[in-house]
């Protein structure tokens, strides 16, 4: 199963790919490693987009998008342009997108840390939490 992780983060969604194949996990080569909008409130630059997404989830043959329950109140609130990308890939027609919640996400860690360390998985800093998502969500 190959899946696509993606964390949220201000205007950007850092995205990860992960495969599991016979209990054995690799990380595809993706040409694309976060999606930008600039402006949250422009319905053209959503829709382009949740496009881009689509496009690439289609070309990179991804079985499920998955992406981690963020805070909507409080002290961690996440940021209301992270709820509107998010609702960008949710109503996406062809993507199967699954929501996370983060206590779920980390019993499943807890129960199944990573093999190896982050810093040696030749990611970029900002794609960690989204490799941790999809690591979660392929190994529970």
């Amino acid at each position: 199963m190959r899946v696509c992780a993606v964390d949220f983060k201000d205007n950007h969604a850092n995205i990860c790919l992960l495969q599991k194949e016979n209990d054995v996990f690799d990380i595809p080569d993706c040409r694309q490693h976060r999606l930008t909008v600039q402006q949250v409130n422009d319905t053209e630059q959503l829709r382009d987009f949740q496009f881009a997404f689509t496009k690439l989830m289609e070309d990179y043959k991804v079985d499920r998008v998955v992406i981690t329950e963020r805070i909507p109140n409080g002290k961690h609130a996440a940021k209301m342009s992270t709820f509107k990308l998010e609702a960008a890939l949710q109503t996406c027609a062809d993507l199967a997108v699954e929501i996370i919640p983060m206590t779920i996400e980390k019993q499943w860690l807890k129960h199944s840390p990573p093999p190896i360390e982050f810093k040696h998985s030749g990611l970029r800093p900002f794609q960690e939490k989204a490799f941790m998502t999809a690591y979660a969500y392929l190994s529970k």
